[in-house]
């Protein structure tokens, strides 16, 4: 007897008008997988025959979560998916790599924190485009700075303006790479809470978000568990896959955390994904926008708006140290690069969201009838 297995949707899915058809109030999604030839395979009640031991088996979803239970002869199986919806196009955008400002907001007699020229910059492009930011900041820097020298007179300030600006979590600091390759629970959830701790005394706890990017992308899985704990609901990353080794790593994913090679290759090419084993939501990055010349942006967003799977949420993101002249990382059309990722935004219709808003930034039922 064959194994009875789904092959698509996966469990964990994140799923939308493009991988259905819409009937009304529900999505019909066709259920594809394999199964003992000529058997019966039954999909939610929906009975359907596992021809040359494929089955397709179309089934209506109808909730925000939906279980999918399959069954062939004895053969059990049980998955749950997402439906976005209400989906509509939106996009984030973050910052990884975040103390420069800070230490130089710490620094310098300023009466407002957009006399610091990074964060001015972030706030043009809130007030031309509409665009939301969240910054993943550090805890420290090589030449001294630490979060416990930031001020707290600019928190009324953060206040005013968190509904566009966010501080959260990234790492204790630059080096070493890869901190969190190895680290267990304990690790990442101190540095969590020594850098939570100090956004909350000195910008408030409005600006903080349940979704980051941890330095490198990668955690091990009971680091990840210890963030999870600490109310983080989803982390963004690469999700390469290396098909040799790299260095002493072995061939396998890249910049996605704990999941598999098979995982992130999934994730790679969809909006969203979530894992059940953690309850973790996993985003890929789009656009990094330090990765490539101003000339290149818009292609690089047009290839990805031709996947239709990852065409309605766009997760776009650089690193701060590209805008510091002071710094070897120094791009001096850095502020070029992320305009032009978002002015293609705005040109497509995309809106600026946070996650945590919504359904991974996309209206609620709720929202749309307020």
């Amino acid at each position: 007897m064959a194994q009875l297995c789904v092959t698509s949707p996966c469990d964990g899915d994140f799923l939308n008008f493009h991988d259905g058809r819409l009937d009304g109030d529900r999505l019909l999604v066709t259920v594809r997988g394999q199964a003992s030839p000529q058997r019966t395979v039954v999909v939610n009640g929906v009975a359907g025959n596992a021809d040359g031991g494929s089955f397709a088996i179309e089934v209506p979803l109808s909730a925000q979560e939906n279980l999918l239970q399959v069954s062939c002869d004895e053969q059990r199986l049980e998955l749950r998916v997402y439906w976005d919806r209400h989906a509509c196009r939106r996009y984030r955008f973050s910052t990884d790599d975040n103390i420069q400002f800070l230490k130089d907001l710490a620094g310098q007699p300023y009466r407002s924190l957009f006399e610091n020229d990074y964060l001015a910059f972030w706030r043009d492009l809130w007030r031309t485009y509409g665009t939301r930011v969240q910054h993943n900041i550090y805890w420290c820097e090589p030449g001294g700075f630490d979060l416990r020298q930031m001020p707290d007179r600019y928190r009324a300030e953060f206040a005013d303006n968190a509904e566009w600006l966010h501080l959260t979590f990234h790492a204790e600091q630059d080096e070493p790479a890869m901190p969190y390759l190895a680290a267990g629970y304990e690790q990442l959830g101190r540095d969590f809470d020594k850098v939570t701790e100090q956004i909350i005394r000195f910008a408030g706890e409005s600006v903080l978000s349940p979704f980051t990017t941890v330095h490198w992308g990668e955690a091990t899985y009971e680091g990840c568990l210890a963030l999870r704990d600490r109310g983080i609901q989803g982390l963004a990353g690469y999700c390469h896959v290396s098909e040799t080794p790299t260095g002493e790593r072995p061939p396998g994913a890249r910049v996605s955390y704990y999941l598999s090679a098979a995982e992130a290759r999934h994730l790679g090419a969809r909006d969203a994904w979530r894992c059940h084993r953690s309850g973790l939501w996993f985003v890929k990055h789009d656009i990094v926008c330090n990765t490539m010349p101003p000339a290149a942006v818009r292609p690089h967003l047009d290839a990805v708006y031709s996947n239709p799977h990852r065409r309605e949420l766009m997760e776009a993101m650089v690193h701060e140290q590209y805008f510091c002249p002071f710094l070897r990382h120094h791009q001096p059309d850095v502020r070029q690069r992320v305009t032009e990722c978002v002015a293609w935004l705005a040109e497509h219709d995309y809106r600026s969201v946070f996650y945590e808003e919504g359904f991974l930034g996309s209206p609620t039922a709720l929202a749309l009838a307020e």
